[in-house]
């Protein structure tokens, strides 16, 4: 009997335990929905104030002032991401496109977004992962690994120089790498629009600053453009001497307009002070109630 008792008792502490442990599991994860759902809410009230005026209100790269530009704004629907670590095809991580938000596309109108803090930058990012399907139904690759930089010298820079031949990177960017060659003309992008190989000569380049920017480039390549990746048909060692040798070449700087702004950086800035003014007749950001009404006066 007693035998029995304490079989029981030991049958249902071990149920009661599991029903506190599944409610426990089932609270938290409430939790995280919850607060994933407010994410991605204050990231849609960020976007529609700071992105939408040219990326589109529904993230289509269609907005209002995307017809000013030459660059059009990136089309998030489709879930292509230019800058990423992934190998090519893969999409983004979080941080790949964080970087493209903190520090800015330069030469176009994408202008770095340091005004918003951390966590709304965070919370743009997690809205933006709605808007394209692939994010429901992919997980991203991990980040291609980045080989230690080599010192530079002028071995790795000639060698750079054969690859930069050898590789093919002059059939777009031409022989001296002004990005002129005949045979890229008619080049399109993904969505269409008409697009330019990099002028290697003159900086500074898109894809940032830092050599690792450009050894990125190289690896990853640039999605939803003809630029392919060179991760399995160049060595690390390789890659990097490629690298130094498009640096080796880039000896002119891009004219530079008001504060120091480049190209459409100078549009972008225009695109902000008009958000700017309309936040303060109504409405934060060129899509708010203020940047509406400023729309229909122009």
């Amino acid at each position: 009997m007693r035998m029995r008792v304490f079989v029981l008792l030991f049958v249902l502490t071990f149920v009661v335990l599991g029903v506190v442990i599944w409610l426990s599991d089932f609270w938290h994860s409430d939790q995280s929905i919850a607060r994933a759902q407010s994410e991605v809410k204050l990231g849609e009230k960020i976007y529609r104030d700071n992105c939408a005026a040219c990326h589109g209100e529904k993230g289509d790269g269609k907005g209002p002032e995307a017809q000013r530009l030459k660059t059009q704004p990136r089309d998030f629907t489709r879930g292509i991401y230019k800058f990423h670590s992934t190998p090519s095809g893969s999409l983004p991580l979080d941080d790949d496109i964080l970087k493209t938000i903190s520090s800015g596309v330069r030469g176009t109108s994408m202008l770095v977004q340091l005004h918003l803090s951390s966590q709304e930058r965070r919370s743009v990012i997690q809205y933006l992962k709605t808007v394209s399907p692939r994010f429901k139904n992919e997980k991203p690759a991990k980040a291609v690994s980045f080989s230690p930089k080599p010192h530079e010298s002028k071995e790795l820079i000639k060698v750079g120089e054969t690859l930069y031949k050898d590789a093919g990177c002059l059939s777009c960017h031409g022989a001296d790498g002004k990005g002129d060659n005949p045979s890229a003309e008619g080049l399109k992008d993904s969505w269409g629009f008409p697009i330019q190989p990099a002028d290697l000569t003159v900086r500074p380049f898109k894809s940032g600053p830092e050599p690792e920017d450009l050894y990125r480039t190289l690896s990853s390549g640039l999605d939803g453009t003809p630029m392919p990746s060179y991760s399995n048909v160049l060595t690390p060692r390789e890659r990097w001497s490629l690298v130094f040798y498009i640096l080796s070449i880039a000896t002119k700087e891009k004219p530079k307009g008001m504060m120091g702004l480049v190209g459409e950086e100078v549009e972008g800035m225009r695109i902000d002070m008009r958000a700017a003014m309309a936040g303060m007749m109504g409405g934060r950001g060129m899509m708010g109630r203020g940047g509406m009404k400023l729309k229909k006066q122009q």
